[in-house]
């Protein structure tokens, strides 16, 4: 079973060993019923679970029609999807908010460095329009520890952004300009200027405010505008706790406790660790939710990283139905 120190467990290693995820898998197994009932509708057997890829995953969808904890308990954090009024939205319920704040904090470590050498600034009006973002907690949550005097939030004012984004260039201070697709865009449009100390992050996003681009696209467009080599990206969702970071070019890594694996899309249990095929996701800083996710996102995994080209067509699901974007 898992002990009350495995988040510190988990997050304190260089790599996650096979057997704390089958520790994992266990504990959910038994106290997740929702996880059990998928395991066991599938016709999977405790007994036969004799590798990583034997384990099951759930489908991510049942975030939005099914409660996803293991054992009761009253949630620190309710984390939400963004959608329409008509659509049903994932709902993610967090036992402790402790987890997924040193579940970021670490991560951005790993990828980045000391959080206390940035000045953080979050371009995220589409999330700081709604409630119950996971991104909008974790930028924010950054923001503070940062503990620069100019860290902070920005919705619309760009004019006011470009002076700081300027002022902080003159002073040479490394700088994460964290932004959703649609806001970046307008802002590289109406103020190019020529970044040196700046990590542009694109976290995904047009929102039905521009019309859908690639992401090789959207980064020729960012990177000529704002004088960047590369723009970076962050892969994270509401049914995770942990995020995976690209340096440039769509290739994401890992922090330490999260795995990326890909199955066959006319069958969940055929999983692989390389190639082609449907994301699958271990994250081991869901330990009260479910940390075997089966995404919806179409990708590729090689040897150091892995790409996402887009998100399956449920209307079509066999035949020719990948999109990417």
């Amino acid at each position: 079973m898992v002990k009350q120190n495995f988040a510190e467990k988990i997050f304190s290693k260089e790599k996650i060993e096979d057997a704390d995820i089958f520790a994992l898998f266990r504990f959910q197994y038994a106290e997740n019923k929702v996880y059990k009932d998928w395991c066991d509708a599938l016709g999977v057997k405790l007994s036969e679970i004799k590798a990583i890829l034997d384990i099951p995953f759930l489908p991510i969808s049942f975030f939005k029609t099914h409660k996803i904890v293991c054992g009761e308990f009253e949630p620190a954090l309710i984390f939400e999807s963004s959608g329409t009024t008509q659509s049903i939205n994932s709902r993610h319920l967090v036992k402790e908010a402790k987890i997924y704040e040193q579940s970021f904090a670490k991560a951005f470590e790993q990828f980045y460095g000391d959080i206390r050498d940035y000045c953080i600034i979050g371009l995220l009006p589409a999330y700081l329009e709604r409630k119950n973002s996971s991104l909008i907690k974790m930028a924010n949550d950054l923001i503070g520890l940062s503990g620069h005097e100019k860290s902070g939030f920005y919705l619309y004012n760009f004019e006011e952004l470009a002076q700081l984004l300027k002022e902080l260039e003159s002073k040479k201070q490394k700088t994460l300009l964290l932004g959703v697709t649609f806001a970046l865009l307008d802002f590289a449009e109406q103020f190019p200027m020529q970044l040196k100390h700046t990590v542009v992050m694109d976290t995904g996003g047009m929102k039905g405010r521009k019309k859908e681009m690639t992401r090789a696209e959207v980064h020729a467009i960012l990177t000529k505008n704002l004088g960047v080599q590369q723009i970076h990206s962050e892969y994270g969702m509401t049914e995770l706790l942990s995020q995976a970071y690209s340096a440039g070019d769509g290739k994401y890594k890992c922090p330490a406790w999260m795995r990326v694996l890909v199955r066959d899309e006319t069958d969940p249990l055929s999983i692989r660790s390389n190639g082609k095929g449907l994301l699958n996701i271990i994250d081991m800083a869901n330990i009260y939710s479910c940390a075997f996710i089966a995404t919806d996102d179409v990708g590729v995994i090689e040897k150091d990283y892995f790409e996402v080209w887009g998100r399956l067509d449920n209307s079509d699901i066999r035949g020719c139905s990948l999109l990417v974007i």
